[in-house]
């Protein structure tokens, strides 16, 4: 199937949002029972632990949150936290105290005052009558309110823009002004379906039949995320596994002997790997053991890798080579595990 299709269905009563291009899952979104990523919730903070460099936060339902680098919060003071990732079980969620309000078109930004429009949109007399509308929308509002005009709003109308603007700054002051009570969920983070339609921009067909997951091919390519093994091209293969401390991945040439086999299966496992992450809900620590190849080569695996990752959503730190040859980066958990879910 050719182009952008978001196909929207249930795998055993929970929802499933998948995006695909050209046939292949690009993005993946699942129903689960925790908090999830982009949650506003109002909490306590509880002690601080120097040896961190952060405080735990008291979230509702007894849960535990985690604020790195606070300033001049002390015990039991009433704070709003959002959500900023998920967390092995076990763990505190991590917290971030700069809150987003995210919409379709719009984004509030609190304290990060400014009007901006996407980058994506060269066209200046689009940007011109953006800006416009976007003062209009945001006048008489809080100076430190801030807000982001996003990439969509280049074909959408001005009164669907307006309107999501008007909802997300209303949202935005009801939870700012809202610092009275224990913990307790303010936004809810997005359902599968809802944060397709947010985030994934324009698609050249959504199907939400209910064959939808089938027909497009995703429940396959779902199935085959909860193996190990990734196929690559020229017989080459690569292995993800998570471990309790990191994840590992290994790349193997397969059948092809040749001089430059070790390189070109390196490449095409470092092009993909940030999708394979990505979908499988893989972060922390990641150490590659990339097929073998000359050192020389090394540079062009680090290109290779650090462009692939910069393409991608999740946020992802370059460590290097460690004296064994494998290489070490690091990449922001922003999803839940594949593991955790239904197949």
């Amino acid at each position: 199937m050719i182009g952008r299709v978001i196909a929207l269905g249930q795998i055993e009563g929970r929802e499933v949002a998948a995006l695909m291009v050209d046939g292949l899952i690009e993005d993946l979104a699942m129903e689960t029972d925790a908090l999830g990523t982009g949650a506003i919730l109002r909490g306590v903070v509880g002690r601080p632990v120097k040896g961190l460099g952060g405080v735990f936060v008291d979230l509702p339902d007894g849960q535990s949150g985690f604020l790195r680098a606070p300033k001049g919060l002390a015990p039991g003071q009433r704070i709003l936290v959002q959500i900023a990732g998920a967390a092995e079980p076990g763990k505190a969620l991590p917290l971030t105290q700069r809150l987003l309000f995210k919409s379709r078109y719009a984004i509030v930004t609190p304290d990060a005052p400014g009007l901006n429009v996407s980058r994506a949109i060269h066209d200046e007399d689009i940007r011109a009558e953006l800006t416009a509308l976007a003062g209009a929308a945001m006048a008489g509002a809080s100076e430190t309110l801030g807000l982001i005009l996003r990439s969509v709003c280049e074909q959408a109308s001005d009164e669907d823009v307006t309107q999501d603007i008007a909802q997300m700054r209303a949202l935005a002051e009801a939870v700012l002004a809202d610092l009275t009570g224990g913990p307790e969920l303010l936004v809810d983070a997005p359902g599968p379906h809802e944060l397709a339609w947010r985030d994934w921009g324009d698609a050249d067909e959504v199907d939400d039949s209910a064959e939808a997951l089938d027909h497009s091919g995703a429940l396959d390519q779902i199935e085959a995320l909860h193996r190990g093994e990734v196929k690559l091209d020229g017989g080459a293969s690569m292995w993800i596994q998570a471990t309790r401390a990191f994840v590992a991945v290994d790349v193997n040439t397969g059948a092809d002997t040749s001089p430059a086999a070790g390189l070109k299966a390196s490449i095409a496992a470092a092009r993909d790997l940030p999708r394979q992450l990505r979908l499988r809900g893989m972060g922390g620590m990641i150490i590659v053991d990339f097929a073998p190849c000359p050192k020389r080569d090394r540079h062009v695996l680090e290109q290779v890798l650090s462009k692939a990752f910069r393409a991608d959503a999740g946020e992802a730190t370059m460590a290097g080579w460690t004296p064994l040859g494998n290489f070490e980066l690091t990449r922001r958990r922003d999803r839940a595990p594949l593991a955790g879910w239904p197949v």
